[in-house]
């Protein structure tokens, strides 16, 4: 196995939003599908269990009415500072760990997400695929809604 830097992506964002709220925004069902899927992208959620060892599946639905299927199942949570969970984003992503990382930061929340690829040459191909892009879509629009419930 590779190092874990050398398999690890990993996006930062400053959101504009408290940490508390942004810990609820990632954490009930009922903020995650305002904002997790990609712009233009619907999200239904099929299961949320939100604790150790609970499942999670989302169903992506594209704008030509395909689903795109997304689920995992939380390793680690440390109230308002870690969620770890393993990850499937079938067909494309399989097999990855997903750490989200949040530290306040006054009146706003840093936030770190990494993805964990089993070798380096998977992070390579996922992010030549386009995991900048896709995650930092979604990690736009958590900003948004952030926006819509903080005002």
């Amino acid at each position: 196995m590779s190092d874990l830097k050398n398999r690890t992506t990993t996006i930062n964002r400053l959101l504009d939003a408290p940490l508390e709220l942004v810990w609820e925004a990632w954490t009930k069902p009922e903020h995650i599908a305002n904002w997790w899927a990609p712009k233009g992208m619907k999200l239904d959620i099929k299961k949320h269990e939100f604790k150790v060892g609970g499942e999670w599946e989302y169903a992506m639905l594209m704008p030509n009415g395909a689903e795109f299927m997304t689920e995992g199942k939380y390793i680690l949570i440390e109230e308002l500072s870690k969620i770890f969970s393993s990850a499937n984003f079938r067909p494309m992503t399989e097999g990855v760990e997903i750490q989200s990382i949040f530290k306040k930061e006054g009146d706003k929340t840093q936030f770190t997400f990494n993805v964990v690829h089993d070798t380096e040459a998977y992070r390579i191909a996922q992010e030549k695929m386009g995991a900048f892009k896709g995650w930092g879509s979604v990690f736009e629009n958590l900003n948004t809604y952030l926006g819509t419930l903080n005002s």
